[in-house]
């Protein structure tokens, strides 16, 4: 272990520099800084030289020119040990740089709001970070690189207990600095590919993604597994942007099924309720308050949803969480959580067990709208990846919405307005259940669903069956809405129910679709 005698420090993320730097200062490191990194510095008082003084190179081009400089990166990618190396250095008056701490301007973060113009996301572009970051990860024998605001008091101890960074230290921290600069060249290619609008494509297409946690294991027990959120987020609430206010901790299967309800209740304005068991619904509600809109979801199958997680698209209140109180539940998400429904949960030796997650949505608690405006600007990045062994499959997200009401009716008899009602909801119910898909259902309640049989047949007579253990509700006009293939669904006509297609619609004027009341996605 080397002994650190000079550090650059150049941050957009300030989180916890005042610490490591004045670690540094205490013992005796010349700090070299730019920018607003070096005023802060100078603020909190700890000796600091600018860059530009150092290299007797002014900053150029806005400030797009600051680092990139032989006594910046020859003293960074010197080997130490290599005599050839130190005799060049010499002769050029480079001195060793033995810390970079960098973090890269925040990219990421600016594209995913949608009122970030073309102009603002190229100029948040680092070029002369992720230089300096690879040069020090590439000589990493030799160089201490930190990318992370949180590696920072790791770092502190070990400079406390022994004056240096250790070799498997370092080798750790080059290893998340080449993955930092992976995944934020492969955020900014995305970001590029997706403003094209001659190639909805890319020639090349990477997965680019940062880890949110390691989970206990995967699907099953036998199976390891992590949880990443996207590095180019959507500005869509999401369970990727969840947080957990209680409960163990998240499974694997807890967030693919958190997932299916979310998506599944964003389909509906009114307060609705949605409870989900193997990413299927057996129970949707919609109702005047949320709290209705459980109980009539909960009627719809009383028994598959023991153990199901459930998603609602309003506030969740203390009158609703009153109601699940002698129910055991999964996982619960909401837009927000009241005060008095946290304590409902936190109070309760039943619902303590839940996993509790809420969406923090600000923009006042419409989910059906903050998830349409989130859609409409991430047009042409809001897309699904299909995992198949040696490569993916990638498709626009199933984002358009069927005008049940414009549909052309190819029988003499004209479906009532209850009738729409009801095929409507059904409807936006099928699209997220598993072919072959049948779903039975009134203008706001699921009456019975059935999934993922080889046969359509078998599917109806399984939502069938569901149907018989309701509890019985509200009389209105029942309707059975079913999935199909997209062939299929082009030669089929409409008579009061709905068919939703595999293949993916255009979110700008969809043509009607013909349908009928017994088709199925096959």
């Amino acid at each position: 272990m080397a002994r650190i005698t000079r550090a650059l420090l150049s941050v957009s993320d300030k989180r916890g520099l005042e610490d490591l730097a004045r670690a540094l200062a205490a013992r005796g490191v010349e700090i070299l800084s730019t920018g607003g990194t070096a005023r802060a510095l100078a603020d909190w008082g700890i000796p600091v030289t600018a860059v530009s003084d150092y290299t007797g190179s002014p900053e150029i081009l806005d400030g797009r020119v600051k680092t990139l400089h032989p006594r910046i990166h020859g003293g960074i990618l010197g080997r130490r040990g290599d005599a050839a190396h130190q005799a060049e250095m010499r002769a050029h008056a480079i001195g060793p740089i033995d810390m970079v701490v960098v973090n890269l301007y925040p990219f990421e973060a600016v594209t995913a709001r949608s009122e970030t113009t073309f102009d603002e996301a190229i100029e948040n572009i680092d070029i002369g970070g992720p230089s300096m970051v690879r040069s020090a990860a590439k000589n990493h024998a030799d160089v201490t690189v930190v990318v992370d605001p949180d590696d920072y008091p790791a770092i502190i101890a070990e400079l406390t207990a022994s004056g240096a960074v250790s070799a498997p230290t370092n080798r750790r921290l080059a290893e998340k600095a080449f993955a930092t600069t992976a995944r934020y060249d492969g955020a900014i290619a995305d970001y590029l590919a997706a403003a094209r609008t001659d190639e909805p494509f890319a020639p090349a297409a990477r997965l680019v993604g940062v880890k949110v946690q390691d989970l206990r294991y995967g699907e099953n027990p036998h199976q390891r597994a992590a949880f990443y959120r996207d590095a180019l987020p959507l500005d869509e609430p999401s369970v990727a942007g969840a947080r957990q206010l209680q409960g163990k901790e998240l499974s694997f299967n807890n967030i693919v099924d958190a997932n299916a309800a979310l998506e599944l209740v964003k389909e509906f304005r009114a307060p609705t309720a949605v409870a989900i068991k193997h990413t299927n619904p057996c129970g949707v509600a919609t109702a005047a308050t949320l709290v209705e809109a459980f109980t009539k979801a909960r009627a719809s199958d009383p028994v598959s949803i023991f153990g199901g997680i459930v998603a609602f698209n309003r506030t969740l209140d203390g009158a609703t969480a009153e109601a699940m109180q002698d129910l055991f539940l999964e996982v619960v998400i909401a837009p927000r959580i009241a005060p008095a429904a946290l304590a409902l949960f936190g109070g309760s030796k039943r619902l303590q067990q839940v996993r509790l997650l809420t969406l923090d949505l600000t923009d006042g608690d419409d989910l059906f709208a903050a998830s349409r405006r989130a859609w409409h600007g991430a047009a042409g990045r809001s897309r699904d990846v299909k995992r198949v062994v040696g490569g993916f499959l990638v498709q626009d997200r199933d984002l358009a919405e069927v005008e049940v009401a414009a549909c052309t009716v190819a029988t003499a008899r004209k479906p009532t307005a209850d009738e729409l009602a009801a095929l409507d909801f059904a409807w936006r119910i099928c699209k997220h259940v598993k072919s072959n898909a049948i779903v039975l259902a009134r203008a706001d309640q699921v009456v019975g669903v059935g999934a993922g049989q080889m046969s359509r047949v078998d599917s109806a007579r399984l939502a069938r069956s569901r149907s018989s253990t309701r509890t019985p509700a509200a009389s209105r006009p029942l309707r059975r809405s079913s999935r199909r293939s997209r062939k299929r669904a082009r030669r089929t006509r409409c008579r009061s129910s709905a068919a939703s297609s595999r293949s993916t619609a255009r979110s700008t004027a969809p043509p009607p679709r013909r349908c009928r009341i017994s088709s199925s996605r096959s």
